[in-house]
């Protein structure tokens, strides 16, 4: 398949583009197109814009880093991002219902599915957090700084370098800002994008911008289910009331037998406790308490396998004790978070890119499997990926998060690339 990408003075240069499988082309390897695209001019000019603006980039990241984001409360971010969408020439710029900020670079062939680069807009931080933002020398410091003030930077990167290139492709270009990609957001963002979105029609394979680096390439999708165990009982006094059930008692039972289920040592398959609250005081039977699991797996089937022990435990502790006990209490299992597992085809045309693109850019990562956003379009068989914004950073999740931008435009370069590879083709 062949198709074009325009030039800065309004001229065309043809590229030999793939199909989804390159082993049945002959006419150019992926390496070559890699190759082949890294020497255009214009994409000389969109490499030369992220060196000589990486001031303005800090900038912006100090910008978005103080805008707080707690989950479910991104609206100031999203309208801080719809706006710089604006302010770079995007097309057809939206927040939709559940938040999200889209924007396109519209290609030489709407027909063709677009090639989707996505940044999550939502911190782990919960509103009220001390969000200051200061710089010590090359690092900056703050709660979000990396994960993900970095990855809204670096898709604005590519949005603006492509704009100030004047670069077009052949299909279109998607830029998305999705909100809930923290803990119980679980994903409802990126998941309205493609179940409930018109969006979903118009995107071949998506590029998720999440955090910092460039060691890594996630193509494989930790799965997750999250339940909060809920009892509830008559509660009482601790000496006139003793002899009540106490729901502490039994969600104490509840997390003693099911830590005992026996987990397989591949797939590598986890549950955590993480949360455990109830009571008023120390000389009160509690009306309630509650316990947050967090079941983890890389086989869908081992995540049913964990919930289906859970609900066994929960019916043989609370409601078949035989004893006149548990018919006092009663138990809720609510489903909090549910993130599927699953993982790219060998033959995905997305991770052959790049692979492709990080030979070209002497990059030496890793094929790594987490929780991300791309385990809603790689469950669903699209090709989908997770890569980092470059630089580096740490203490994710704590208010003494860091990012060094040193190096960020290598990994500008490699999303470029694999963006331009990408939306040359079906």
């Amino acid at each position: 398949m062949s198709g074009r990408c325009k030039t800065a003075d309004g001229g065309e240069r043809r590229l030999v583009l793939m199909n989804s499988s390159p082993r049945t082309l002959g006419v150019i390897a992926v390496s070559q197109q890699i190759a082949q695209l890294a020497a255009m001019r214009v994409v000389h000019g969109a490499f030369s814009w992220f060196q000589m603006h990486e001031q303005e980039l800090r900038r912006l990241q100090l910008e978005i880093a103080r805008i707080p984001a707690p989950p479910f409360g991104e609206a100031d971010r999203a309208n801080w991002l719809r706006d710089k969408f604006v302010a770079t020439g995007l097309e057809e710029i939206e927040i939709d219902a559940v938040g999200n900020v889209i924007a396109l670079l519209p290609g030489a062939d709407h027909s063709l599915p677009g090639t989707a680069i996505s940044a999550h807009l939502d911190t782990v931080f919960p509103s009220g957090t001390d969000i200051s933002v200061r710089e010590d020398r090359d690092r900056i410091y703050g709660p979000g700084v990396s994960d993900n003030a970095a990855g809204l930077v670096a898709m604005l990167a590519i949005a603006m370098a492509m704009r100030e290139a004047r670069i077009q492709c052949q299909s279109d270009v998607v830029f998305i800002g999705n909100v809930g990609e923290e803990g119980e957001g679980d994903l409802r963002g990126i998941r309205h994008i493609f179940e409930n979105s018109p969006w979903s029609e118009r995107i071949g394979s998506t590029i998720v911008i999440d955090g910092s680096g460039t060691d890594a390439v996630i193509g494989q999708a930790l799965g997750s289910r999250r339940f909060e165990v809920i009892v509830r009982g008559p509660g009482g006094h601790s000496w006139s009331d003793f002899g009540q059930p106490n729901p502490i008692v039994a969600i104490s039972r509840i997390v003693s037998r099911f830590s005992q289920t026996p987990l397989p040592s591949s797939p590598k398959t986890t549950f955590n406790f993480g949360v455990i609250s109830g009571g008023t005081s120390v000389n009160s039977i509690p009306e309630l308490a509650q316990v947050s699991i967090d079941l983890r797996s890389a086989s869908a089937a081992e995540l049913q396998r964990l919930e289906d022990e859970l609900r066994a435990v929960i019916q043989t502790e609370i409601q078949a004790r035989g004893d006149g006990y548990p018919a006092k209490l009663t138990c809720e299992l609510k489903k909090i978070g549910d993130r599927p597992a699953g993982e790219l085809q060998s033959d995905s045309r997305l991770l052959e890119v790049i692979r492709a693109v990080d030979a070209h850019l002497s990059i030496s990562s890793q094929m790594r499997r987490a929780s991300t956003d791309a385990n809603i379009p790689i469950a669903m068989g699209r090709d989908a990926i997770t890569i980092g914004a470059g630089g580096s950073g740490g203490g994710a999740h704590t208010v003494r998060e860091w990012f060094d931008p040193a190096g960020r435009s290598l990994a500008l370069k490699r999303i470029l690339l694999t963006v331009l590879a990408m939306a040359g083709a079906e």
